[in-house]
């Protein structure tokens, strides 16, 4: 048994508030449907001041939410910018007037939304484009330095390269696929970088610090092989709104990828199998990937993880502050993002058997007095990567990462 109560640590515009009171916050990050790229997150606080002070808080500040974890060290939920600043009177009475403050912050990517790209792009693979475009806007120059800082002030392990980092993340370089090259393209960096994730079966992020990530398309497997699951209990979550969803519209049978210049070149993929189960269901999609080969792969992996149904979890809620889940899954889930891979055990019977094995997809926060909760949706494993046949299994695979309910049927999906 492990008591938690939070203890929270507000940074806005560079100050650290602590004589505080949060009161409530809602919360957004990540995505709910796989085939989409995630939009910006947000963060909705609201405080009182408990010494009656004026806050000084103003758009575009800085703005980091963190919590202590069972370590003692604190811990990031969010970090973006601040939006709208609302400032009302919660009560007043004849001793005092309490003010309460809703700051509205958003996550990194909502940058992107609103930078234009107006230049070409050079062939490349997936991560080295995406890295090429997002440095461009993300790593300053010296011009971009504010003119009051000081070397005092200023990373000491810093490295020229990246002296001015305005929010680039961890790129998965080079990637996978060779995207084609792009002529005087002009749109928002948002939608471009979306457009090659899409194309390259990989998606961007935002990290809980606020800084923009991409993933390739093996990312979460490679991660899942070296790191493994997050066990996770079901009996510490809220039972109430636990729920998992199968679709017919996450089923793709038949799959044609338009490639090339101008999409005038096609592969398709298709499985008579599940057509002759669930009728057809196909799919046309415009790829930036540049050849035949490397459209073919991506054809074949649409079909490999998507022409079966399978459910996927829509939500389950676990209270950070129940005193049942111990310091190491508290901290895993304070330590929340999106690709997490979780193995949920003793659900309902009726739930996926009991067990489940996914992916974080996107997840909120929320608070009530002195309680902290965390939702989560988590897509399957087998939407995320290729199923893994026993003669290809790396030979770093050990039988304690394997589910021990694994039955026959599935077993090309190991890890």
């Amino acid at each position: 048994m492990t008591v938690f109560t939070p203890d929270w640590k507000l940074t806005v515009g560079g100050v650290d508030y602590t004589d505080i009171a949060i009161s409530d916050i809602q919360h957004q990050a990540g995505r709910t449907d796989i085939y989409q790229q995630p939009l910006p997150s947000y963060m909705q606080i609201t405080l009182v001041a408990l010494s009656g002070q004026t806050l000084p808080f103003d758009i575009n500040d800085s703005f980091d939410l963190q919590v202590k974890d069972s370590t003692g060290s604190y811990v990031s939920l969010f970090g973006g910018d601040v939006t709208d600043v609302t400032v009302q009177v919660g009560a007043t009475g004849a001793s005092a007037t309490v003010i309460e403050y809703t700051l509205l912050a958003m996550g990194s990517l909502t940058k992107l939304t609103k930078e234009i790209w107006d230049d070409n792009i050079s062939q490349d693979e997936d991560g080295d484009q995406i890295y090429g475009i997002l440095s461009s806007v993300l790593l300053g120059t010296w011009n971009d330095v504010p003119s009051a800082s000081t070397w005092a002030t200023y990373d000491a392990t810093e490295t020229w390269e990246n002296a001015v980092n305005l929010g680039l993340g961890s790129i998965d370089q080079p990637g996978l696929y060779t995207m084609t090259a792009q002529s005087t393209v002009t749109d928002t960096i948002y939608n471009i970088i979306s457009d090659i994730a899409n194309s390259a079966f990989g998606y961007i992020y935002e990290d809980n610090q606020g800084n923009i990530g991409y993933a390739d398309a093996d990312h979460r497997q490679n991660y899942l092989l070296t790191n493994g699951y997050v066990e996770l209990d079901a009996r510490h979550a809220l039972g109430a709104g636990l729920s998992t969803v199968m679709r017919s519209a996450d089923v793709r049978n038949d799959i044609f990828i338009n490639y090339g210049n101008n999409y005038n070149s096609q592969v398709t993929a298709i499985d008579t199998d599940s057509i002759a189960l669930y009728g057809y269901k196909s799919e046309s999609i415009n790829s930036r990937v540049q050849g035949a080969v490397d459209a073919q792969a991506i054809a074949d992996r649409y079909i490999a993880q998507r022409a079966y149904p399978i459910p996927a979890f829509q939500s389950i809620t676990f209270p950070i502050t129940n005193s049942e889940i111990d310091n190491a899954d508290r901290d895993d889930l304070l330590a929340v993002f999106m690709g997490m891979p979780v193995h949920i055990q003793n659900l309902p019977s009726q739930i996926s058997g009991g067990a489940f094995e996914g992916y974080v997809e996107g997840w909120s926060w929320s608070t009530r007095f002195n309680e902290l909760f965390l939702t989560i949706n988590v897509s399957p494993v087998a939407f995320s990567q290729v199923a893994m046949r026993w003669n290809t299994t790396p030979a770093t695979e050990a039988w304690n990462t394997i589910d021990p309910n694994l039955t026959w049927e599935y077993a090309t999906i190991i890890s």
